[in-house]
């Protein structure tokens, strides 16, 4: 079948490094800096921000893939130096900031990193290559993990004297649990795809050159489904965690509600 034709996306998104393509209800959001593998910035950020916020609403599944042979090889060194990246604050800028506003500037840049679990969207990270620090916790903010079977998942900030913080620590700690999480970060080493798999990091591990085939055909089951029972679902398993056993099964009692009176044309 032919994918519709994709709708034109700001070319200043390109410079930052990202672009967005729409296919119907399949959004696909490229980093497409491959000669930087795809190294991220505050640009970068701004710009997933904006290609979040940019999404039609008849998007129910979005891809993220990167070009070249690195998924994301986490922060752009230049941010580690004392000139920084031309227009961003330096980490000594950021250090001297008072609380609010460090905390208000981090809080920008989390941004990027948190809108790909949306209530009414399921993501997909397609990852191959390197994908480290920043690329690592990009990677944890979707929904979902294909991997390739040259995938290396490092999380190194701990090196650097620093912490995850781009909201990658809660979905680590989800999949793979406390201990594990703590090891991975704490060590920085390395994970590939067969561990990724076997740990619950990655849903699929599959040959390099089937990676983006096997990412559409995941979400082509996925909009196979109706949308509302799928945005029902994701609630659901999304609180689970914070409820109790009781209230679990009060909440899939009030969804099912919801859904046979959808479904019978009875609803609000």
């Amino acid at each position: 079948m032919t994918a519709p034709a994709t709708e034109p996306q700001a070319p200043s998104w390109e410079r930052d490094g990202v672009r967005l393509e729409i296919e119907g209800e399949l959004a696909v959001v490229t980093l497409c800096q491959p000669k930087r593998r795809n190294a991220q910035s505050p640009a970068l950020w701004r710009a997933l921000t904006a290609a979040g916020r940019e999404l039609p609403g008849s998007v129910r599944v979005v891809l993220l893939r990167a070009e070249g042979v690195s998924f994301s090889a986490g922060l752009d060194r230049a941010m580690f130096t004392a000139e920084g990246i031309p227009g961003e604050p330096t980490f000594l800028q950021l250090a001297a900031e008072g609380d609010k506003e460090l905390d208000d500037t981090i809080a920008s840049y989390q941004e990027a990193f948190t809108w790909w679990r949306r209530p009414d969207l399921i993501s997909i990270a397609v990852v191959q290559g390197h994908a480290v620090g920043a690329g690592f916790q990009l990677a944890l903010g979707c929904d979902l993990r294909v991997v390739a079977e040259d995938v290396q998942f490092a999380m190194k900030e701990t090196s650097l004297g620093l912490v995850p913080d781009l909201a990658g620590t809660k979905p680590l700690t989800e999949l793979v649990g406390y201990a594990r999480a703590l090891e991975i970060c704490a060590t920085g080493r390395w994970v590939g795809a067969e561990e990724a798999a076997a740990i619950g990091l990655a849903n699929l591990a599959v040959p390099g050159a089937e990676l983006d085939a096997a990412a559409r055909d995941l979400a082509g089951a996925l909009l196979a489904a109706p949308r509302g029972a799928v945005i029902e679902t994701k609630a659901l398993l999304q609180g689970a965690a914070g409820r109790s056993f009781e209230e679990q099964r009060s909440a899939e009692r009030a969804a099912q509600a919801r859904r046979l009176r959808e479904l019978a044309g009875i609803g609000d």
